[in-house]
């Protein structure tokens, strides 16, 4: 549970100090006051990711400056600070050298926010980009695997654009993309696998029919990746990146035999969406025992009166859920037993 939150020069807050309810809380206020970058801060101390940027340096108030985040749970104390480039990390304490460390005690986390229909009819990048958070936190190896892959694909893109690239170098490169993105796409084959009953069960009980979900992986070649890089060496010279990778993979959504990107209406778009997001906590708490913290960013004003009462239901009971909204009309008659916290010019009013 989280108990405690302090922030220093993150987003647009100088400082603040927060004693979290036990339950989570509704975050109450108008359009950029900061809500949802209190959520955000805390995604980023649980998981050193953030829904919105990839860019660390964004996430300081003044961008290429210091941030600061103390996250307190009932277990730890979790400290990062962002200074020069570099993220520096603590728990209890004490420093953990890398990333995998500091994440190896840390609790599930679930997003949902009104930009993840770009999941069922974005680009291919959203939906990697699910795969690659939710990937993170199931499996230690994947974060490993995904950091290697992407320092060698940074790598061997940097010299496909240089003028004197040296072959012997752009196959070494290759060779390492294709040990740790063999083993990303076998994971993400498998969180698909895992993925699938659970997204199945949410998306029927919150639309509350009866069409087949389906989860199709596609990746960018059906051969084995050291032979795709390989057969690729010439286009990608003269293209000057990597055409072909993990980082150029998909995955398909199916409803009722149909792409739903194409063929699914905006309601049943909204609803898959959902399911896809919810999915993420379900998974996670059957796999790690523990309930996910519950992030969602003002999405219940867009969902009708029928999915916002599913939706509801469909709340694990033991996880804190937080809840960005600019208003409370959407609440009606249902039960909700969350405190209401306002925000309002980066700061909490009582």
């Amino acid at each position: 549970m989280l108990t405690n939150l302090r922030l220093s020069n993150f987003r647009c807050y100088s400082t603040l100090r927060w004693n979290i309810p036990a339950e989570g809380a509704i975050l109450l206020g108008a359009n950029a006051q900061g809500k949802t970058s209190l959520m955000e801060a805390l995604c980023f101390a649980l998981t050193l990711h953030s829904p919105r940027t990839n860019r660390l340096d964004k996430l300081a108030r003044q961008m290429g400056g210091q941030f600061g985040i103390s996250l307190e749970t009932d277990a730890h104390t979790r400290r990062l600070v962002w200074d020069e480039r570099k993220l520096n990390l603590q728990v209890n304490g004490a420093e953990r050298r890398d990333y995998a460390d500091f994440l190896s005690d840390t609790l599930p986390v679930t997003w949902l926010a009104n930009s993840d229909m770009g999941l069922v009819n974005g680009p291919a990048e959203e939906r990697r980009r699910y795969l690659d958070f939710l990937g993170s936190q199931w499996h230690p190896v994947y974060r490993q695997a995904l950091q290697a892959y992407r320092k060698a694909l940074k790598s061997r893109n940097a010299l496909l654009r240089h003028p004197r690239r040296s072959h012997a170098a752009l196959r070494s490169y290759a060779e390492l993309m294709a040990q740790h993105g063999e083993i990303i796409m076998q994971l993400r084959r498998q969180l698909l696998e895992r993925l699938h009953p659970h997204i199945s069960h949410l998306h029927r009980s919150i639309s509350g029919g009866t069409e087949q979900v389906q989860l199709l992986y596609t990746p960018s070649s059906t051969q084995a990746l050291s032979t795709a890089l390989e057969h690729a060496l010439e286009a990608d010279e003269r293209a000057g990146f990597t055409t072909v990778g993990p980082h150029r993979d998909d995955f398909v959504l199916m409803i009722a035999g149909m792409n739903a990107a194409e063929f699914a209406s905006e309601g049943q778009q909204r609803t898959l969406a959902i399911a896809l997001q919810m999915a993420q906590g379900a998974m996670l708490q059957e796999e790690t025992g523990c309930a996910p913290i519950l992030l969602i960013d003002d999405i219940f004003g867009e969902l009708d009166t029928a999915r916002r009462r599913a939706l509801l239901q469909l709340l694990p009971a033991e996880s804190q859920v937080f809840i960005t909204t600019t208003n409370l009309d959407w609440v009606g008659d249902m039960p909700l037993s969350l405190p209401v916290q306002q925000v309002r010019d980066a700061a909490l009013v009582n």
